[in-house]
C-alpha cells in the first residue's frame, strides 16, 4: 500500500537585515543615505559606532559626496552641536550626548561644510524652523540645505506660512538675479512632494495665455498638460504654480487673469465654464522688480557683509512693496501675501558657494583628493570676481577658471 507522502517543509526565507545608516554612509551612497532617513529606518541622530552619524560622515575624510550627505543628515534633523567649534577639545564628549567627538572641528573645514554646520547650529535657524514644525509645510525647513543665504526670506516666509488665514497663498520673490529665487521656487514642490508647473510670463501674449500655457521648467519633465488642465487635475488640492520672470509680460493685463484666483480661490478660464477651486494653490512668482533698490540698500548698511539682521530686511520689505506696485500695479498687489526681497550674499556665503562651486565642477572621483590648501586658495581667489548683479553665476564662472589654471 502506497504510503501518503507528508506535505514538504515550510521553506523559511532567511532574512536580511535592512541597510543600516552607518552602511549607506559608509558606501559612500547619497541616495540610500535619503532612502533610509526618508523610511524611518534610521534616525538622523543614531549613534554609528561610538560617534554620531553626523560626527563619523565629518570625520570620513575619504567619501566622495561628504558634503551632500552631511548637508542630508543636517535636513533631517541631526544634531550639529556633536560638533566642536575650533577653541573646544575635539576628543571630549559632547554636552548635549556623551558621546565623543573625533570629527575635525568646523576651522578645518571646507567653507561650504563648515556653512551648513553653523547655520544648522544657529538659534535663528531652529526658531524659524519651528514656526512650521507642526504644519504642512514643515518639509520646508530642509531647503537650507539646499540653499545658500536668504536666511531673512526663508524666516519671513516661515512667519507667513505659519498664519492661519482663508486667502490662498501668494509669494513673490524680488531681487537681483542668481541670488537663489528660482533656486527656491523649484525647491518648494520637491519638498512638499506636491506638483508643480511653471509658466514662463515673458511668452504670455493675451490673457487667456496664461491658462494655455505648458510648464516650460528646465528641471521638470517636457508636460502636454496646460496650466487650465493641471488646474483642474489638482482641483482642491496643494499645489504649487511658479510665475516666471512675472513682471516682463508684454501687456500688464494679462495679470488681470489673476485677479480672483488670488483674491477668492476660484477662477474660470473661459466665460460660461464653472469655476474651478484653486484655493490650495501656492502660487510663487519671480522678479527682478527692486534689485536696484536692494543695491542701493546693502550699501547703507553699517556692516555689509555681515549676514542681513531682520529689522534690516523689515526695513527693504517696506521699501519695495511700492516698487512693486508701480511695476505690477496695486490692485494685483494688494492680493500677494507677502513679497520677499532676495538680497546680496554676506562673506561667508561666498565662500560657501565658491566652494560648492569648486567641488561640483570637479570630477567625482578626485572631489575628495584635493589638498585643503588648493581649495582654500580657490575659494579666496574667486571671490575678487564676484558680480553682486550676477550672484552665485559670476563666483561659478570665476571657479570654473580658477580649476583651468590650477589642476
Amino acid at each position: 500500500m502506497a504510503h501518503a507522502l507528508s506535505p514538504p517543509s515550510p521553506i523559511h526565507a532567511i532574512a536580511t537585515p535592512r541597510p543600516t545608516l552607518l552602511f549607506a554612509l559608509a558606501s559612500d551612497n547619497v541616495d540610500e543615505v535619503r532612502r533610509v532617513l526618508e523610511s524611518g529606518e534610521a534616525g538622523p541622530n543614531d549613534d554609528v559606532g561610538p560617534q554620531s552619524a553626523l560626527a563619523f560622515t565629518l570625520a570620513s575624510r575619504q567619501l566622495t559626496h561628504r558634503m551632500e550627505m552631511v548637508k542630508l543628515l543636517l535636513a533631517y534633523g541631526a544634531d550639529p552641536t556633536v560638533i566642536k567649534d575650533d577653541s573646544a577639545d575635539v576628543t571630549s564628549p559632547s554636552s548635549s550626548s556623551g558621546r565623543t567627538s573625533p570629527s575635525p572641528p568646523l576651522e578645518e573645514l571646507d567653507p561650504a561644510t563648515r556653512y551648513y554646520v553653523k547655520r544648522a547650529k544657529a538659534p535663528e535657524t531652529r526658531r524659524a524652523s519651528a514656526l512650521i514644525h507642526r504644519s504642512f509645510f514643515r518639509p520646508l525647513a530642509r531647503v537650507r540645505y539646499n540653499l545658500i543665504g536668504q536666511d531673512r526670506a526663508l524666516e519671513q516666509l516661515f512667519r507667513v506660512l505659519s498664519m492661519p488665514s482663508m486667502a490662498p497663498i501668494v509669494v513673490l520673490l524680488c531681487g537681483p538675479s542668481g541670488h537663489g529665487k528660482s533656486l527656491l521656487a523649484r525647491k518648494f514642490g520637491m519638498l512638499l512632494e506636491v506638483p508643480t508647473h511653471t509658466v514662463n510670463m515673458t511668452t504670455l501674449r493675451s490673457t487667456h495665455d496664461i491658462w494655455r500655457s505648458y510648464s516650460m521648467s528646465p528641471y521638470e519633465p517636457p508636460s502636454s498638460c496646460t496650466l487650465a488642465d493641471f488646474l483642474i487635475a489638482h482641483e482642491g488640492k496643494r499645489c504649487i504654480v511658479v510665475l516666471d520672470e512675472i513682471e516682463k509680460v508684454v501687456d500688464e493685463k494679462i495679470l488681470s487673469s489673476l485677479l480672483m484666483p488670488w483674491e477668492l480661490g476660484r477662477c474660470s478660464f473661459e466665460g460660461g465654464h464653472r469655476h474651478v477651486d484653486v484655493s490650495q494653490v501656492i502660487w510663487l512668482g519671480t522678479s527682478n522688480i527692486g534689485h536696484d533698490l536692494v543695491f542701493e540698500h546693502q550699501r547703507e548698511r553699517a556692516n555689509p557683509d555681515a549676514t542681513m539682521l531682520r529689522e534690516e530686511y523689515v526695513d527693504l520689505m517696506a521699501m519695495l512693496r511700492p516698487r512693486v506696485s508701480e511695476k505690477l500695479g496695486a490692485s494685483l498687489l494688494s492680493r500677494v501675501t507677502t513679497v520677499l526681497p532676495f538680497v546680496p550674499f554676506s562673506a561667508d556665503e561666498k565662500m560657501a558657494i565658491a566652494a560648492e562651486a569648486l567641488y561640483s565642477l570637479l570630477p567625482e572621483d578626485t572631489a575628495h583628493t584635493i589638498p585643503p590648501a588648493t581649495v582654500d586658495m580657490v575659494v579666496r581667489n574667486s571671490l575678487s570676481a564676484y558680480q553682486p548683479a550676477e550672484g552665485a553665476r559670476s563666483l561659478y564662472r570665476a571657479v570654473s577658471t580658477l580649476l583651468l589654471d590650477t589642476l
